[in-house]
């Protein structure tokens, strides 16, 4: 079901033309592969995993046009869900996140290996053996609400504490969250060995800002490049010299629960656009068919709260969360 509406957020960004990059030298479409023929990690940045988050197309499109080489390793670029992103429509944004299904909640051998069908898990069981083939993966996004940036780091403890050491020496953004996975299907940083604490292998989420404005722009190619430098694949003169954004202290917001939509009749008492704390537990935020919404705890951080008028009877609208230090 399609429930989307023309956004109330300008469109600030240009969907770049991605069309050159199809032709891949790994034998998927759109997946290219930057050797330097030296030992080292592989290193994955992905970008469109959902096609109307346009900061990771123009970030890897901006990588191809600097010409970026390794130093070491071997360094990938993927756009992922290039069906969703050829149905862009400026004057329709929120329309266009997915084609059938979401393609970041079916990364599950259940699902993969499962009769399903869909454009997206098409999609995914092309990508999986290859993705599964990385040491550092970062995956690119970004949020229906003009929230501050936060990087997604997984799981406590099924690999989220390297997710966040990673995170820690990138530097960006400010906030890092933990959280207690996704109820509607596995996403793609916490399958296989990345959701494994014994294994060296790390993925992030950046979540880079509201969709389309500018500034999401910069801090998804920003926080790539200190990827890039800080999983040792390109160099720190190269990656700095193309960085502004200034240091930031970092802090965890360790996520307690979600709340789904119990019907299509969600809506907000007030505008939330994500990570603001409410001081007293009880209060009300927002109503579901009947149902009040309100806040579990003191001091509850919302994390993440959908404005997107694309969402179904069980999409996730909000997780609550604590702020506490980071963790070594």
């Amino acid at each position: 079901m399609n429930n989307s509406t023309t956004s109330s957020f300008q469109v600030e960004l240009t969907a770049p033309d991605i069309s050159a990059y199809r032709k891949s030298n790994v034998g998927i479409d759109y997946v290219t592969r930057l050797d330097s023929g030296k030992p080292g990690p592989h290193v994955i940045v992905q970008a469109l995993t959902h096609g109307n988050e346009l900061s990771g197309a123009i970030t890897l499109d901006y990588l191809f046009k600097q010409n970026f080489q390794p130093t070491c390793g071997m360094v990938s670029f993927i756009f992922a869900n290039v069906a969703a992103y050829d149905m862009w429509d400026p004057a329709n944004p929120d329309s266009n996140r997915y084609v059938e299904e979401d393609f970041n909640r079916v990364w599950s051998d259940e699902v993969l290996k499962g009769p399903r069908d869909s454009v997206e898990l098409r999609r995914a069981r092309e990508l999986v053996d290859y993705i599964d083939t990385a040491d550092y993966l970062l995956d690119l996004h970004s949020m229906s609400a003009p929230s501050a940036p936060l990087m997604v780091c997984g799981v406590r403890p099924q690999g989220g504490q390297k997710s966040v050491n990673l995170a820690a020496k990138i530097g960006l953004p400010e906030w890092l969250m933990m959280d207690t996975g996704h109820p509607n299907g596995l996403r793609m940083i916490e399958r296989a060995a990345f959701g494994d604490p014994s294994k060296h292998n790390t993925a992030i989420l950046l979540e880079a800002g509201q969709h389309w404005e500018k500034a999401c722009e910069q801090i998804a190619r920003e926080t790539t490049l200190k990827f890039l430098k800080v999983t040792g694949v390109a160099s720190a003169e190269w990656a700095d010299l193309r960085c502004s954004l200034p240091a930031v202290e970092q802090k965890v917001v360790q996520v307690t629960e979600g709340y789904a939509a119990r019907s299509l009749d969600f809506e907000w008492l007030d505008v939330y656009n994500g990570l603001e704390v409410i001081a007293k537990a009880g209060m009300a935020l927002a109503e579901d068919a009947g149902h009040t919404l309100r806040a579990p705890y003191d001091n509850a951080v919302l994390v993440m709260p959908s404005r997107s008028k694309r969402f179904t009877v069980g999409s996730t609208m909000v997780r609550f969360g604590r702020v506490e230090g980071l963790k070594g």
